[in-house]
């Protein structure tokens, strides 16, 4: 990849100090290291890239063009404040690089801070005033900020739920999918839909109106925290992020059984964005959720907010597949998923991990008043959506800009104090579909396998009995019909496939 092909991204404060100079054998030694990195890069190899422009900026400190290459590979890992960092770093050393005012721009915009994106993108437009590009990416985050001033100018938020009345919606005779037998959706239904979506079809709006107002009532009556027991010879999966990989679930299901009150399962959050047929898997899990209310358990994810769902193509999705009505009802639901799990009083199940203060613990989390977006700053709720786990003691500020880094020992310290033997946790795409970290008290689950038909990782599921002890299967993709990851992106709020574009 060309030094003009990948770069963006940064922020935080700048650690810009007198670089030495470099002997010109590092230099040539630096140069090798990038070439290599950017060929990982191409090859979405996002990981080992960021290994190798790490060893060429430490061959070659002042250049500013690794800083901002690697903010671009941290970007597509989602490290988004890493991102930031490198970013401001390549700003320092080089202000009138317009790259890194796109890489730190697309950062801040994924993390929600229109101001700051629109700041960064404004001096790439001053910076070359003829820029087609920078100047679009300008009016896209202008026109996201506008959107957003109006959204708490007329109180999105604390709006009243939207209701449809769905029993005044016509089902039209060429209607050939299945239907809800008095309102209520069994098995027989859940069967038909599979195929029925199978066959690149829709379900019909009555009964999708119908299965969300029915999940969020259910959701509505659940606590913040679930907990869930496996009595003696009965079981539990938990999966990871599905990411609207609708197919991929499917084949979880062909592999290990559909949900059913002998075969429950866990998802554990991020159902939708990515992937473009989450419509399609949001609906299989609602309507799973419908008809075995205590044997299918949903946590929320992170990719389950507005600002996700708007960036990364469910809110473009449910728009140009049904209406806007719909978002805001998916929207209203979203808020209603519990945060987390325990299973037999020993597992917890969450989506990100743990938090910045040891005193939080399993009351902290039933407490939580969730039916909201996860504020900015740290608390518990915003933390278990976003945090990650890391090798080294302590903690420190997340590579994503949200949520902290945690390390083993404050993994085993809050198993400790609450009584618990496992973390179980999703939110990152791991090669081998699974991870086992802090000793085998932390353990990732991820079950998007060849996530964003980019990564060729594989997928994999926990089953648990009652002894607690996971048994792992891995799996790996299938096809899908010809849509593109985010392919809607943009229809319903600002289109983030553009900022992660190659400027």
């Amino acid at each position: 990849m060309s030094d003009s092909e990948h770069s963006d991204t940064a922020s935080g404060a700048s650690t810009h100090e007198e670089k030495p100079t470099p002997t010109p054998e590092q230099v040539a030694e630096s140069d090798s290291f990038k070439q290599h990195a950017n060929k990982k890069f191409q090859e979405n190899h996002h990981v080992e890239a960021i290994d190798l422009y790490t060893k060429a900026i430490d061959l070659n400190p002042g250049n500013h063009i690794l800083f901002a290459n690697r903010s671009f590979a941290h970007i597509k890992l989602e490290n988004y404040g890493s991102a930031l960092i490198d970013a401001s770093e390549s700003i320092e050393i080089a202000p009138s690089y317009i790259k890194g005012y796109f890489r730190r721009g697309t950062a801040y915009l994924a993390l929600g801070k229109l101001k700051q994106a629109k700041q960064d993108f404004t001096k790439a437009v001053k910076i070359e005033p003829k820029n087609t590009d920078a100047r679009k990416k300008l009016d896209e985050v202008t026109k996201a900020l506008r959107q957003e001033r109006f959204s708490e100018a007329i109180g999105v938020d604390t709006a009243p739920p939207v209701t449809v009345d769905a029993s005044k919606i016509e089902v039209e005779a060429s209607y050939d999918g299945p239907h809800l037998e008095d309102g209520r959706v069994t098995a027989k239904f859940m069967e038909e839909l599979l195929e029925h979506f199978k066959s690149e079809k829709k379900l019909h709006k009555k009964y999708a109106y119908m299965i969300v107002t029915q999940v969020r009532d259910i959701l509505k009556a659940e606590a913040s925290l679930v907990e869930v027991d496996v009595p003696k010879g009965e079981h539990i999966t938990v999966c990871g992020d599905v990411h609207g990989q609708f197919y991929d679930l499917c084949n979880i299901f062909q592999i290990n059984g559909v949900p059913s009150a002998e075969n429950p399962y866990l998802f554990n959050g991020d159902f939708v964005d990515r992937g473009s047929f989450g419509i399609e898997t949001i609906f299989t899990l609602f309507g799973y959720k419908a008809l075995y209310p205590q044997h299918m358990h949903l946590n929320r994810g992170n990719h389950e907010t507005v600002n996700m769902n708007k960036m990364y193509g469910f809110e473009g999705e449910v728009v140009h597949k049904y209406t806007r009505d719909m978002m805001d009802l998916f929207t209203d639901a979203f808020r209603w998923l519990p945060l987390s799990h325990v299973i037999n009083d020993k597992v917890l199940v969450l989506h990100g991990g743990l938090f910045s203060k040891d005193e939080t613990n399993l009351q902290d989390l039933k407490k939580i008043d969730r039916h909201c977006e996860p504020p900015d700053d740290s608390c518990p709720m915003t933390e278990l959506l976003w945090s990650d786990p890391i090798d080294i003691p302590g903690r420190q500020q997340s590579k994503r800009g949200v949520g902290v880094a945690f390390g083993p020992d404050v993994a085993e310290r809050f198993l400790k104090a609450n009584n618990l033997d496992m973390l179980v946790r999703s939110h990152e795409c791991k090669d081998e579909g699974y991870e086992v970290d802090h000793g085998g008290k932390t353990v990732t689950v991820f079950s998007a396998p060849n996530y964003c038909d980019q990564m060729g990782n594989k997928g994999a599921f926990i089953r648990f009995e009652s002894d607690m002890k996971p048994k792992y299967t891995q799996f790996d993709a299938v096809p899908h019909p010809n849509a593109r990851p985010m392919q809607y992106a943009g229809m319903g709020g600002f289109n983030l496939m553009q900022f992660l574009g190659g400027n």
